[in-house]
């Protein structure tokens, strides 16, 4: 018997885990942990939090369709799996591979657990396109690229050696298993009625979710003009918003790959794929990507205008609106992410790590992998990261990406009345100054660069 854990894997097919399981024949008890550490700061509340409930909730749904148990439990995953191990015959542990460090260390203790238990501990690989190990060895390298562009030429070329095609595998091909989930012992591991209370008020709306078919009206309706659209946020229609669906697992990266090449206008979109592909490779292979923070001098960033960022006060339009449809809905388009990211970095001169971790409650699709790139790149840390002397500005950009104002007067109301000229400009009440400010961060972020040369230890990461 097989104890098969869910976690960014939110989906009953095209999973490793299930390819792997229907090839041992054997039964296998389904679950997912519900981790406080993960939960902690009323994360469950947040647009984050959310997302992963609703499409968790929907996960059940898609179990009770196929009439297969499914066990949501709550507590320590080391502790739960041990007491699970403990009222079942399983032999066998099996997850998806996370390569974050709290999900490392998770998957430590569990691994100890498991093999002190005399069960086997099983990890596979499942949300890139490419296995970083393969993908090295393919491109006859011992150390990862730290370039885009070079990365993408030969990422490119396997991808097409390597096609990734989607796993066969469906739940309704597995054979069920089940345990006692109401023993005195594991009573303590059920969910609080709290939680229980959220998932069931999200039932009707986990039943809309419905992500492949989005995925499916965007290739169809959307994708032929994806390049020239995709930045025009002010148009919702323009990108594929499957992001948050992909970033719980709800969809397959795989099935998204070949769904896309069916199409011929798909090179755009492709590359945003392999975008993704490359902070998850980075994150496996580049020893500092989780901890570049601990590594640089950064005592001349402060967290002054943090407050200002997150509750839209800077008086600069695009910023303010860009954080407002965050607080409110969760979403922003990836042009406002740069924007608003290099601006909290580079014209607030605060630390990324809190704009990070900001974003880490406030977006539905978040991904802590891929949040992370997005926040080194905007501070011109990590791989391939944006020059220190580039600062977008935030007023040419809103000019060039909303030239008629659309998404400013949606989210800023306040300014709907101004003309369209007018309506990008930085507010009276603007706390800093575009062109000092830009200046100011060259500097700051050229001396925090060349401090870090300068120490052959970091000359080497």
């Amino acid at each position: 018997m097989i104890i098969f854990i869910h976690r960014r894997d939110l989906r009953v097919q095209d999973l490793a885990a299930f390819e792997y399981i229907v090839r041992t024949n054997q039964p296998s008890i389904h679950l997912f942990i519900l981790d406080p550490f993960l939960l902690r700061k009323n994360r469950a509340n947040e647009h984050s939090g959310r997302n992963f409930l609703l499409h968790l909730t929907a996960l059940k749904q898609a179990y009770e369709k196929w009439k297969h148990p499914f066990y949501i439990l709550y507590g320590s995953p080391a502790d739960i799996i041990a007491e699970v191990l403990d009222h079942t015959s399983a032999g066998e542990v099996v997850a998806h591979r996370d390569v974050t460090p709290y999900g490392k260390q998770r998957d430590r203790e569990l691994k100890k657990v498991v093999e002190g238990k005399g069960a086997r501990w099983t990890l596979l690989l499942d949300h890139l396109l490419m296995d970083p190990a393969d993908f090295q060895s393919y491109a006859h390298r011992t150390e990862p690229y730290k370039v885009f562009t070079p990365f993408f030429n030969k990422w490119s070329a396997y991808m097409h050696t390597y096609t990734p095609a989607p796993y066969t595998t469906h739940i309704r091909h597995l054979h069920p298993a089940s345990f006692h989930v109401h023993d005195a012992r594991l009573h303590a591991y059920e969910m609080p009625e709290a939680l229980e209370q959220t998932l069931k008020q999200m039932e009707p709306e986990a039943v809309r979710l419905q992500p492949e078919e989005r995925l499916t009206t965007f290739l169809d309706e959307a994708l032929l003009h994806y390049e020239q659209r995709r930045d025009r946020y002010g148009h919702e229609e323009a990108t594929s918003g499957i992001s948050r669906h992909l970033n719980v697992g709800a969809l397959s990266i795989r099935e998204v790959y070949q769904q896309m090449m069916e199409y011929p206008a798909h090179s755009v979109w492709r590359r945003q794929l392999a975008w993704r592909d490359f902070y998850l490779y980075q994150a496996m292979l580049d020893p500092f990507y989780f901890e570049y923070e601990k590594h640089y001098d950064l005592e001349q960033l402060s967290d002054h205008h943090f407050q200002a960022w997150a509750t839209a006060q800077t008086g600069i339009p695009i910023i303010d609106a860009a954080m407002t449809q965050l607080n409110e809905t969760g979403e922003m388009p990836n042009r406002l992410r740069m924007i608003t990211a290099m601006f909290f970095t580079k014209n607030l001169l605060c630390p990324f790590p809190l704009g990070e971790t900001y974003f880490r409650y406030k977006l539905a699709d978040y991904d802590n992998t891929l949040n992370r790139g997005g926040w080194l790149w905007s501070s011109s840390l990590g791989y391939d990261a944006s020059p220190y002397f580039r600062v977008m500005n935030p007023v040419s950009q809103s000019q060039k990406f909303d030239p008629d104002g659309r998404y400013l007067r949606k989210w800023l109301p306040h300014l709907a009345a101004l003309p369209d000229r007018d309506i990008h400009l930085p507010q009276p009440r603007a706390i800093v100054d575009l062109k000092n400010s830009r200046a100011r961060a060259i500097e700051v972020y050229k001396g925090i660069l060349s401090k870090a040369k300068s120490n052959p230890e970091q000359e080497n990461r």
